[in-house]
């Protein structure tokens, strides 16, 4: 296992989770459910936004998962954020295990996978829950929106590799593709700590297991931006970065890892994955 992998897979030792958590406890940890957004993350701020070229993510940045069909995991998974879905209901959160709010408020619900502060919402918690998962899925779906609106920087920057993408180094900018994207290697991503990437993806995405999205030069997962038509698969063992905004599903194999954010349409599915939502 190289430096890099060996960073990124908190999953092999809760400390690293819990120090993970305590990176970003300014974010999310609020009761909230993703309500108040401002534009700015504060330490007591109820939500954390990410801004880029892609758009305001809104209320959405108040999570690190967000779906609207269902949200799965078996076995266990570790999440550093907070978790939402709606319309569905509380039903369709499986596999975690969650526990009632103990102050009985009923609007939200925790779980062990879900490391603390952060909880777990859905459509049919108590008021003001509800309200907070429609304005966040809203935001979801503007984000996506307005990335799929993007043009391509140049014609350097569409249908790199014919959809594939093997040993590359891309620096910033709006990338398009009007097919599948399939990432056999690893892939780095060159640039500074203000530099955007939008990958607008009108098929699916996969992305090999045992492999990593590396970021160098400074770059920061909040500003990656993964804008998918179709499905979007993670293979086991493999680590990710960035905002995935998916119009349909978003599938994490065995171990794998993301740090960024899993913004579905349908649903989103872990196994035994840790997803740890960037800082602000």
């Amino acid at each position: 296992m190289n430096r890099f992998e060996s960073f990124f897979k908190p999953l092999n030792t809760l400390l690293m989770a819990l120090l993970a958590a305590a990176f970003v406890a300014g974010c999310g940890g609020g009761g909230g459910g993703g309500s108040g957004s401002t534009g700015v993350c504060t330490a007591s701020a109820t939500d954390c936004v990410s801004l880029g070229a892609a758009g305001d993510l809104g209320a959405a940045g108040g999570y690190a998962i967000l779906a609207k069909d269902g949200v799965s995991t078996v076995p266990s998974s570790v999440v550093i954020g907070n978790v939402g879905l709606s319309p569905a209901a509380r039903t369709f959160l499986t596999g975690w295990s969650e526990t009632a709010a103990p102050d009985a408020s009923d609007t939200y619900s925790t779980s062990a996978q879900v490391v603390a502060p952060f909880k777990l919402y859905a459509a049919d918690y108590a008021p003001p829950t509800p309200t907070n998962l429609t304005t966040a899925v809203l935001s979801m779906q503007a984000a996506y929106t307005d990335a799929a609106g993007r043009t391509a920087t140049s014609a350097a920057t569409t249908n790199v590799g014919a959809g594939t993408l093997t040993s590359l180094t891309l620096a910033p900018g709006v990338y398009e593709w009007g097919s599948n994207v399939t990432i056999p290697t690893d892939l780095t991503l060159n640039g500074s700590a203000t530099d955007v990437w939008i990958f607008k993806v009108a098929g699916t995405l996969d992305m090999a297991a045992a492999k990593n999205v590396i970021l160098a030069g400074g770059a920061l997962p909040q500003n990656i931006f993964w804008q998918v038509s179709d499905v979007v698969t993670i293979g086991a063992n493999t680590h990710f970065e960035g905002i995935i905004l998916g119009q349909t599903a978003i599938a994490f194999g065995n171990l794998a890892s993301i740090n960024g954010r899993l913004l579905a349409q349908t649903a989103v599915t872990l196994d035994a994955t840790t997803v740890t939502q960037p800082a602000p």
